[in-house]
């Protein structure tokens, strides 16, 4: 798929009337081309984080409606709560998500800045990419001041709105609308009220940190530069903005931050700094909440993390992966935390992504036994191999937590974690099979009542067939990456998993020559001689390099036996 996607994560100042929350969420959803992912209102901040994704076009009308509705019906003049704010939609950031790039997302957010601007009472910030002035790039200080203070602020020359006059509106209040990268808004709960220490706690772990002074580092007087400019004393963490709140809803302080960029400052990472500083002031971490969506990556990443740190092997699955995140982040202390709710790449997954990897093993048997054509042997091919990595994959775990092997712990977790990366490949294959034979059905169904039609429809069965030999090269290629894996499980690994090892060579074997079988049937009948012969080439030497390779461990699982 190359469609273009963009994220948008407008943030509502109404958190606590779900009728008004609605009416907006509504707006957004009337748009074509876009999928409400997230709506997170917070009663206590008298917020709501709104997430949705689409094409470009549909996204800038979609945030445009909800932009709207939210000055009519939100007015900032009775509005209160703990998130600092300065306009009924307080901000409004793009994201690219797929195949657009940051200056491509930028333009569009400019785009909607403009309209915004020019067609509503509400004056409009561009911040982030969007925003060349880099003396007003900031959010927080662009927002500085907030609702009560933009009244004066807006007045001032360096202060001109990008697009809308400089009148500040009572009711509706301004908006800042950009690009930025992925930011990951997280709270970390804390057995305390004191929002004066969630506050230090913040600033030690915060980019900017705290002011320097002299004698307390908390009252003293502060330290300034030639210029008389405040010196400050940086944080712990970088792309990180962080400050301590105290939360009604929760009876709790929180250390609540915005991870600018998650790849710089992971989401443990930060955890782990907080929990640092808690320590050193006798205060404990009782969980943390997300706000919003969070990338898969980050949650991977927290998973293996928590996972070193406690000695175990990462070679395991996403959603073990997952859940190890989930509970030493505590992010199911307030409320449950559903991966498929808040990963962004799972609530853009379709259920047709994975039709027949989702399947139970019972129902894809009877899946694959029914009088459809597909799935045939090409997805049976592929999930034979994810099921052959699948048991060299359990070796490696096995061995890495095996009594008395401690010090080998880092290889063999290493080995399991290039077994799982197999083992996706593969299952991602077992419907990608599936799809291409579907892409075949859907070219010889196509019209052909005239010539031009008729040559539209064989350049489409030609393309389509090809892809269909392409995908069970690739299940050739991915399943003969498991040989390594095997191979040293049956010279290092648990020997006890002796024949684990040897059944997971012979599925690997398997899922290779089915799938060679599917190249050579399907190049058969291509107009493209030179692509098939080319194809059924490499496919001859792999499947010869295959047998060599995966019956020589099926040869010593036997020979060991005996």
């Amino acid at each position: 798929m190359n469609q273009q996607l963009i994220e948008c994560v407008p943030n509502f100042s109404e958190g606590r009337d779900l009728g008004i929350i609605k009416q907006i969420t509504n707006e957004i959803e009337s748009v074509d081309g876009v999928k409400l992912l997230d709506v997170d209102p917070g009663a206590a901040t008298n917020r709501t984080v709104v997430t949705f994704v689409g094409s470009p076009s549909a996204v800038v009308e979609a945030a445009y409606k909800g932009i709207v509705k939210a000055g009519e019906l939100i007015d900032m003049s009775k509005h209160s709560g703990e998130h600092a704010r300065m306009g009924a939609t307080d901000v409004c950031p793009f994201i690219p998500v797929a195949n657009i790039t940051m200056e491509e997302t930028s333009q569009w957010a400019i785009k909607l800045a403009k309209r915004v601007g020019e067609t509503t009472r509400i004056p409009t910030y561009l911040y982030g990419a969007s925003q060349p002035n880099t003396k007003r790039n900031v959010l927080s200080i662009i927002r500085a001041g907030e609702y009560e203070g933009f009244f004066e602020k807006i007045k001032q020359p360096q202060w001109k709105p990008d697009f809308g006059e400089a009148v500040y509106n009572p009711r509706s209040g301004a908006t800042t609308i950009g690009a930025r990268d992925f930011l990951i808004a997280y709270n970390i709960n804390l057995n305390t009220k004191s929002t004066r220490i969630a506050n230090r706690i913040a600033f030690d772990i915060r980019e900017t940190g705290r002011v320097k002074r002299i004698g307390n580092p908390y009252n003293g007087k502060i330290v300034t530069d030639e210029n008389g400019e405040s010196v400050r004393i940086p944080g712990s963490c970088k792309a990180v903005q962080a400050v301590g709140w105290f939360i009604d809803e929760y009876d709790v302080a929180q250390v609540s931050a915005n991870l600018t960029n998650f790849n710089v400052t992971p989401i443990h990472t930060f955890f782990d700094a907080v929990q640092k500083s808690c320590l050193e002031r006798g205060i404990r971490i009782t969980g943390s909440e997300l706000v919003g969506l969070i990338p898969l990556k980050a949650m991977l990443d927290a998973g293996r993390h928590y996972l070193v740190k406690q000695g175990r092997s990462i070679g395991v699955n996403d959603s073990e992966l997952i859940h190890i995140a989930i509970k030493s982040l505590g992010l199911d202390e307030l409320a449950p935390f559903d991966p498929q709710k808040k990963i962004i790449e799972y609530q853009l997954q379709s259920v047709e992504d994975e039709k027949l990897v989702s399947l139970s093993a019972k129902k894809l048997t009877h899946e694959t036994a029914s009088e459809s054509m597909a799935p045939g042997g090409g997805s049976i091919a592929a999930y034979v191999g994810a099921l052959g990595v699948s048991l060299g994959t359990m070796v490696a775990n096995l061995s890495a937590n095996k009594p008395g092997w401690e010090e080998r712990l880092s290889l063999f977790s290493d080995w399991a974690e290039k077994g799982q990366e197999i083992n996706k490949e593969l299952l991602y294959l077992v419907d990608e099979d599936t799809r291409s034979f579907n892409g075949i059905i859907d070219a010889i169904r196509m019209p052909k009542s005239n010539e031009q039609e008729k040559q539209a429809r064989k350049e489409a069965i030609e393309l389509s067939s090809q892809y269909a030999s392409e995908v069970p090269f690739r299940v050739m290629q991915t399943a003969f990456k498991s040989v390594d894996l095997l191979q040293a499980m049956l010279d290092v690994g648990n020997p006890a998993s002796l024949t684990d090892t040897g059944v997971g060579a012979l599925c690997s074997l398997t899922a290779i020559e089915g799938a060679y079988m599917n190249i050579r049937i399907n190049t058969k009948d291509l107009s493209d001689k030179d692509f098939a012969n080319e194809l059924n080439s490499k496919a001859d030497k792999l499947l010869l390099e295959s047998k060599e390779r995966f019956n020589k461990i099926v040869d010593e699982v036997h020979q060991r036996i005996s």
